[in-house]
């Protein structure tokens, strides 16, 4: 009799443990759902990814409506000091962060932006620079467009500031690392760049290729005669391209940091067509 009482006992803390299915049996229970993401994520930094980050930040809160992202410029310098300080949860950089930064911070590169050189299409007169005539032009060197084979005009070189991921890009690629002329105009960010080089005659300056598209006043210029596209950054044939970087503290990043970084990475975002028309490259194009 005790035995069979105990044997009762336990079929009946058995069927607490297991749900009944339909057809009387049992299966185990089913495990939690994930935590739903909430908090705030801020990003600053590169003007030249800002469009790229802004787009998947409306994405991501649309998938993930108790997160709040919020995405500003400043310039690539400016986005990797905000993450080491804490300003920022992620610092956008157009180039590597300094070496002081390399054991604190984590390198995410998550795409590869094309940039070009501009000018003012209606008054310039020319479609290529070689790399050696684009360098002696933003050095000051040469000065007027018929000596490059344009208009008798005055060239007037439009900067991004010393903070600027792409003018260190210009700088590293195009200058080999000599210094910019001090003489032209200084603009903030990559957008008023290309509306600064759209006004002013005679003007030149250099974003990457989201600026470009649209503006009907500026016109891309060639380098040593190759145009940028995807094949021409693949083959080695067009060197200015910056990878791009999102900085975030080591083992600091918060579950909606870290799920933003993923998402702006992965192919469901990057193969959007509406992303692909801006123009960012996958990172893996470039091997390294």
């Amino acid at each position: 009799m005790v035995g069979i009482l105990s044997v009762g006992v336990l079929a009946g803390c058995g069927a607490k443990d297991n749900k009944t299915n339909a057809s009387g049996g049992s299966e185990p229970n089913k495990p939690a759902a994930a935590a739903e993401l909430t908090g705030t994520v801020s990003a600053s930094g590169s003007t030249a990814l800002q469009p790229l980050v802004s787009k998947a930040a409306q994405d991501f809160m649309a998938k993930n409506p108790k997160v709040t992202v919020n995405v500003t410029g400043g310039g690539s310098g400016t986005g990797v000091k905000n993450v080491a300080d804490g300003v920022s949860d992620i610092g956008n950089s157009d180039v590597e962060a300094d070496a002081q930064y390399k054991d604190s911070l984590k390198d995410n590169i998550v795409v590869i932006a094309p940039f070009a050189l501009i000018v003012n299409k209606a008054s310039v007169g020319i479609d290529n620079l070689t790399k050696a005539q684009a360098a002696d032009i933003f050095m000051g060197k040469i000065t007027n467009w018929k000596d490059v084979g344009g208009k008798d005009l005055k060239i007037t070189v439009v900067h991004r500031p010393d903070s600027s991921g792409s003018r260190k890009l210009v700088k590293q690629i195009v200058l080999d690392n000599k210094d910019f002329t001090k003489d032209g105009v200084t603009q903030d960010t990559s957008k008023t760049v290309a509306e600064a080089v759209g006004s002013t005659e005679g003007s030149v300056g250099y974003v990457d290729v989201p600026y470009i598209k649209g503006n009907d006043k500026i016109k891309a210029l060639k380098m040593d005669g190759v145009e940028y596209s995807a094949d021409n950054i693949k083959s080695g044939k067009y060197p200015l391209y910056g990878i791009e970087h999102m900085y975030t503290k080591k083992d600091k990043e918060s579950p909606a940091v870290k799920a933003f970084i993923e998402f702006i990475m992965s192919k469901e975002f990057l193969g959007k067509p509406e992303v692909t028309d801006l123009g960012f490259l996958p990172a893996d194009l470039i091997k390294k």
